[in-house]
């Protein structure tokens, strides 16, 4: 007996191992495929979404180190977030939800289409005696015939119809809105569609190359055309998005790809010349519409074509969208004015540059060797000019906030004046006074050690609480806002009466000369003259030369330390002094520079006094400038460069057909009510018949009881005889 039991144990064995495995692979199809894991993959993509929303994506690593710190910059990092829809983790999810609504579809499918076939006629008379929705009457008209005319009466109301023959009885099986079901299919499909569309565009291919091709980003300078080919793309890639900024009369047959260790280079198979870049403004500045005339030239055939490239207006060549992204400065050719800030020696030089190269400065005044790199240049600034009461607080009637208050609050209110002295080139307010103040120039000075500050220029003098004044801005960083330096203009709308003075402060016999005037004006009908002169000329020499400063401070901040020295209680009064004595002879020192250079007198009135107390409080504020030399555009030469953006996306109509589908599912979903009716006919013993309805649907509705309603009057009408 042993024999024949231990075969018949061993399928048996064997059959509990698979049993055991196929529960488990059971579970997990059914959770992948189930409601509750979609709907988690689509809230973790929402939440993506969001992030890739607020957090801007592909911007050079520096700008997210400035922005959150290097803690918070390596964490963002490992996760991806400065590329979320490329990450590893979001085509991951966005796998698994193609996973997961495939799986969906291809259970549920079957089980839809087959009950879209299906007429239910096995449906049993005690079955339909329990419908909520049901009808019973009696006819004295043959169960045949009924049956006939009632099918006639279905079918008229849009219904399929089918007669089944039971037992002593007749069914009559109809339905309408079976087609229901396809919205259900359409979109989950769509899901599935949009999805593949996605990653189809994403950088997949990209990295797929960068896997088993050995492709690698380029974080390197270079000519575009020398960069080795292990940092190219060829023209087979199937994806991709890239960048490519030609200057007018320039020509480009590549586009940039960025990547976050560097870019690769991806060759195209036309090349792109732009002929001219076009641009509109509105009075706010906003750009109204630029566009881009360009010759194609391909590279296949060697034929070129004319085309013009605007927004929402792409050019579409050989499976590639060229659309129009922005507008740069294509390398503008500047004149400028270099004056030193510096020194006692006031001189100027010519100097001229390129938007997107440097210039060696030499050593201007300062003993130091500088290069200017010019970073910007824009034609035209609409600024809002309307100052409101932040241009009276900076100093509208004339007086300095900061040279007065020298008791308690004198320190606040020094620091006050100079942010609003040193704040934006206009203040904002409520209302705006919109006006081009003109070209200006931006530029980085780099010393011998690598060290930078930048600068932004504008070109012609701007009024600024009702003063016309030079603005010169600077930053320490990238991110931070420019502050700006308002150098007053003269007469002649320059900036020659500015320097003059500046570098008259920092000469001591001009100082001294200016002091000796100043006492003799002030003091020539006193009685002790002589000695009051003495006392006057040594404190206005002093004053001025507490002014001038030192290597650790000057100007306010000199003054301000040096009246701190005086008792609490005498340090209002001193301050009143010391301001007077200091503007009358900083008035004897701009006569004295400008008879040093061969100039007649200034005029003594309003205007003048004006344009000194604003000298005065810009050479204080100079000091913050930061640089050894002011640099004055003069004259340009204007090279527009547009920026293109070139894509190849073939997931782009995979993605519209998802759409289509979405909307079909949709509209299938809300618009299309399945209905089913059945109508149980039977004979009685009398000859007469018995009809019994009833009606279902997936979504009881008002309109479902109204169409129950109408529905079972038409069938429980007597029949025509």
């Amino acid at each position: 007996m042993t024999p024949s039991i231990i075969p018949s144990m061993t399928p048996s064995t064997d059959g509990l191992k698979l049993n055991t495995r196929r529960p488990w692979i059971a579970d997990a199809v059914e959770l992948i495929s189930s409601m509750r894991f979609a709907i988690s993959l689509l809230s973790l993509l929402a939440i993506a979404s969001v992030i890739g929303t607020v957090l801007k994506q592909n911007e050079p690593l520096p700008n997210y180190v400035n922005q959150f710190g290097p803690f918070w910059f390596d964490v963002f990092g490992k996760f991806g977030l400065y590329s979320v829809y490329a990450a590893w983790w979001f085509l991951l999810i966005m796998g698994f939800l193609v996973l997961s609504t495939s799986l969906c579809i291809t259970r549920n499918a079957p089980k839809m289409f087959k009950d879209m076939r299906s007429w239910r006629e096995n449906v049993r008379e005690q079955s339909l005696r329990n419908f909520h929705h049901k009808q019973q009457w009696e006819v004295a008209t043959p169960r045949a015939v009924l049956a006939q005319e009632l099918a006639g009466r279905i079918a008229a109301g849009g219904y399929k119809v089918k007669l089944v023959e039971k037992e002593h009885a007749t069914l009559i099986a109809a339905k309408q809105g079976a087609a229901n079901k396809w919205g259900y299919i359409f979109a989950h499909s769509a899901i599935v569609i949009i999805c593949i569309g996605g990653l189809l565009d994403s950088d997949l291919p990209i990295r797929f190359q960068e896997w088993f091709y050995g492709k690698t980003p380029f974080a390197g300078n270079g000519v575009i055309a020398q960069i080795p080919a292990q940092h190219r793309l060829g023209l087979g890639n199937p994806t991709f998005r890239g960048n490519t900024m030609i200057p007018e009369g320039g020509s480009s047959t590549t586009a940039i790809i960025q990547q976050q260790s560097g870019v690769l280079i991806q060759d195209l198979p036309f090349t792109i010349q732009l002929k001219k870049f076009k641009i509109d403004f509105y009075s706010t500045g906003m750009p109204k519409l630029f566009a881009s005339d360009v010759v194609v030239t391909d590279h296949e055939t060697g034929k070129s074509f004319p085309a013009t490239i605007k927004v929402n207006e792409p050019l579409l060549y050989k499976g590639l969208a060229v659309y129009q992204s922005s507008f740069e400065d294509g390398g503008s050719k500047l004149k400028l004015t270099g004056y030193p800030m510096q020194g006692a020696r006031r001189y100027d030089f010519p100097l001229a540059g390129e938007v997107g190269a440097a210039t060696p400065l030499g050593n201007p005044g300062s003993g130091a060797a500088y290069t200017v790199e010019f970073t910007g240049f824009r034609a035209f600034n609409v600024e809002n000019m309307n100052t409101g009461t932040a241009g009276n607080d900076a100093g509208g009637d004339g007086q300095d906030v900061r040279g007065v208050k020298l008791a308690k609050g004198f320190q606040q209110s020094f620091s006050d004046g100079l942010d609003k002295r040193l704040g934006n080139a206009a203040k904002s307010a409520n209302s705006k006074d919109l006006k081009n103040v003109g070209p200006s120039v931006q530029y980085k000075l780099r010393d011998q050690t690598g060290q930078a500050r930048e600068y932004n220029n504008y070109m012609q003098p701007t009024l600024v609480d009702g003063n016309n004044v030079f603005l010169a801005g600077m930053r320490d960083t990238p991110d931070a806002s420019f502050r700006y330096l308002r150098i007053p203009a003269d007469d002649d709308d320059s900036l020659a009466e500015w320097m003059r003075l500046r570098a008259a402060i920092l000469d001591p016999e001009l100082r001294s000369l200016a002091a000796r005037r100043y006492a003799q004006r002030a003091m020539s009908t006193a009685a002790d003259a002589k000695k009051l002169q003495q006392q006057l000329t040594e404190s206005a020499e002093k004053g001025m030369a507490i002014f001038a400063g030192d290597d650790r401070s000057s100007g306010y901040i000199a003054v301000s330390k040096f009246l701190e020295r005086i008792p609490p209680a005498e340090q209002a009064k001193a301050a009143d002094i010391f301001m007077k004595i200091l503007n009358g002879s900083l008035w004897d020192l701009w006569q004295a520079a400008r008879e040093k250079d061969g100039l007649k007198p200034i005029e003594a009135d309003e205007k003048h006094a004006r344009f000194l107390q604003l000298a005065t409080n810009a050479i204080a504020d100079a000091s913050f400038y930061g640089a050894p030399v002011y640099l004055q555009l003069n004259g340009f030469e204007e090279i527009k460069a547009s920026v293109l953006q070139v894509t190849r996306s073939p997931g782009k109509n995979v993605v519209y057909l998802g759409c289509l589908f979405l909307v079909l599912g949709v509209f299938s979903m809300l618009y299309i009510r399945e209905r089913r009716v059945w109508v149980w006919i039977k004979g009685t013993a009398d000859g007469q018949s018995q009809a019994l309805m009833a009606m279902s649907s997936q979504r009881k509705t008002l309109d479902f009881e109204h169409e129950f309603e109408k529905l079972s009057r038409q069938l429980s009408q007597p029949t025509a005889t």
